[in-house]
């Protein structure tokens, strides 16, 4: 069965300004998915000391580049710098939130703790967004210190369901298995592709090939797995014939040293190191 097409919310009725903090990669996703919902850009305020040409030119379409003067109400921040510029960023942005402003950091490895700290009396939201954020198909786990009042949560959920699918979970200390899975997940799945055109290569492919017929496969798999409610195992089995060339693979990559308790190793290192940079 095939899932329904979400309809896409609206931001146009934000009560106050957004502002978004650093416009790289992951907060440029995230501004093209406000102005694609209908965020008014001259609701948008971007710092960033190192604007692209591509920000620059929103300048026209009345986003605020670094302005000058007072920004006015902030309905939302979304601080999305590098975590290690955080100490030195953060004193300097505490004074643009007012007591109603929705704190949203992506910081990766920066606590809840670590944010209140700078913004004591505000609604504070930890989020770990992924790079399919770019294409509008990432999907962002989120966490809120306990001033997060639900009309926090709806303004945090419909920012950054602008580049994807939005969950909520209740316990901080989940965040670093979510960075281990979600977030850290699609390096997993591009190293898949490339090790299935590596082998297509040993087995006699052409490698331009190869290359593409891994890409291919990994791309429209994980676009049915998109759009059909099926767990991923049922559309394993549904693929695999008693017997057949698929079920001597899986043979491989089920067994004690395959594919499962590797990406569980993966996973538990992953989440291990995630705890180390938090502190």
């Amino acid at each position: 069965m095939a899932k329904s097409a979400a309809r896409p919310n609206t931001l146009a009725s934000i009560p106050g300004n957004v502002v978004l903090v650093g416009a790289g990669k992951m907060g440029g996703a995230l501004l093209d998915g406000w102005l694609g919902r209908k965020l008014p850009p001259k609701k948008i305020v971007v710092i960033e000391p190192k604007p692209s040409k591509a920000i620059k030119a929103l300048a026209r379409r009345g986003v605020r580049i670094n302005p000058k003067t007072p920004v006015g109400k902030v309905a939302a921040m979304v601080i999305a710098v590098k975590p290690q510029t955080a100490p030195e960023a953060l004193p300097v942005l505490a004074s643009l939130a007012g007591s109603g402003t929705v704190v949203v950091s992506i910081m990766a490895g920066r606590t809840l703790g670590f944010l209140e700290t700078h913004f004591d009396k505000a609604a504070v939201i930890r989020a770990m967004p992924n790079t399919p954020a770019a294409i509008g198909r990432g999907i962002t786990v989120a966490v809120g210190n306990r001033r997060v009042t639900a009309a926090a949560r709806k303004l945090a959920h419909n920012l950054l369901a602008a580049t994807g699918a939005v969950e909520w979970v209740k316990d901080e200390a989940l965040m670093d298995a979510v960075t281990a899975v979600s977030g850290s997940g699609p390096a997993y799945v591009f190293l898949l592709a490339e090790a299935m055109a590596q082998a297509g290569v040993a087995a006699g492919l052409p490698t331009a090939l190869a290359e593409r017929l891994a890409r291919e496969t990994v791309a429209g798999a994980g676009e049915l797995l998109h759009r059909l409610d099926a767990p991923a195992a049922t559309l394993r089995q549904n693929v695999t014939s008693p017997g057949g060339t698929t079920a001597a693979a899986l043979d491989v990559l089920m067994s004690r040293d395959g594919i499962g308790p590797v990406m569980t190793k993966a996973v538990a290192a992953a989440t291990r190191r995630g705890k180390e940079l938090a502190g």
